[in-house]
């Protein structure tokens, strides 16, 4: 059963693991992607996920599942309707978050993981990590939470739906086929890209250089570059999809409100925000830590904007690094570190 009163029938939902699980759960790591991306975060976060990095299957059990209404393998728009016997296409029913969070937990259940050691994600990946916190208060101990919000803002949706209106103008949007706004998905991507980057980011990234006037700017060619890349790994009925369920997120729907909604976390949970973000600004993320009990905030400074939740792995590493000493520290508080010393008197001062 969906959310908003659609069900699916029958659900497939593709995931990739790495590494060994402990027979306590106490190494489980579940990393949900973002929009567009996929279950194979080795790929698509690779520097924080792998051997020697900050998420290592050497000693970290990580899981990542590809979400419903995605391309690369779990139930979406062009799955087969076991009722129909044809791919969905545009029937395929809206879902929301927390339905993609309500299937992560059946895959859960189904793999006999009882506990999660930490969750991450960014952007709409931070929208599921913070949906199944409230949701399943005592099932994660550490939250992180990247370039994310607790409501997706109406700036937020209205990219979205312009991204939406050029798939629907294209001519070939209304086949029942798996090509059909694939030209119209490209547009959607390069207006996208503004939204993930900002004014100085291009400047930098895409700056003029004297190019002369039969010839195309660099600008011009990154936005068609960025869509023909879109356009030879999605579909237009997922990228369509997604976009939706992205303008679902609010974590107060049925919970007397967002703030109401956060106080129900009980994870040692980090936000962070980035300062040139322009889709998720950085009040959003603040927010976020002034409502969830006990939370610690970072700010990174970036060049990138939205994306650099998918760069600015040093940045991130370092903060994460950073706030598990901090976390460490209050599980054993200074009392607890001074009583061993010789010198009883500080342990006295510090109590």
């Amino acid at each position: 059963m969906l959310e908003a009163g659609g069900v699916l029938p029958e659900l497939d939902l593709a995931y990739q693991a790495l590494g060994k699980i402990n027979e306590d759960c106490s190494n489980v790591v579940w990393i949900c992607h973002a929009f567009t991306g996929s279950q194979d975060v080795e790929d698509w976060w690779q520097g924080l996920v792998g051997a020697g990095k900050l998420f290592d299957p050497a000693y970290d059990f990580i899981i990542c599942v590809n979400v419903l209404g995605s391309h690369y393998g779990s139930t979406g728009p062009l799955s087969i309707n076991p009722e129909t016997n044809e791919p969905y296409y545009h029937d395929f029913p809206l879902i929301t978050i927390r339905d993609i969070v309500n299937s992560f937990d059946i895959l859960r259940e189904h793999l006999g993981i009882t506990h999660i050691k930490t969750c991450i994600g960014g952007s709409l990946g931070g929208q599921q990590s913070v949906e199944w916190a409230i949701s399943q208060p005592e099932l994660i101990d550490n939250l992180i939470l990247i370039a994310t919000n607790a409501q997706h803002s109406p700036w937020g949706i209205a990219f979205n739906e312009s991204q939406r209106m050029s798939i629907e103008v294209d001519p070939t949007w209304l086949e029942r086929h798996p090509q059909a706004g694939i030209n119209g998905m490209k547009a959607a991507r390069a207006t996208a890209l503004i939204s993930y980057r900002n004014y100085e980011t291009y400047g930098v990234t895409q700056a003029r250089k004297d190019e002369p006037l039969n010839k195309p700017y660099r600008a011009v060619t990154y936005q068609r570059y960025q869509g023909d890349k879109i356009a030879q790994r999605f579909n237009a009925f997922s990228y369509y999809v997604l976009s939706q369920v992205m303008d679902s997120q609010d974590v107060g729907r049925g919970r007397g409100g967002a703030i109401q909604a956060l106080s129900q976390v009980k994870s040692k949970t980090l936000v962070m925000g980035i300062k040139s973000d322009a889709l998720f600004p950085i009040n959003e993320q603040a927010f976020l830590a002034k409502y969830i009990p006990g939370s610690t905030f970072q700010a990174l400074d970036s060049l990138y904007g939205h994306d650099g939740f998918l760069i600015e792995n040093e940045l991130i590493t370092k903060a994460i690094k950073v706030w598990r000493k901090f976390i460490k520290f209050e599980i054993n508080p200074m009392y607890d570190f001074f009583k061993n010393l010789e010198n009883r008197n500080v342990a006295e001062h510090y109590n």
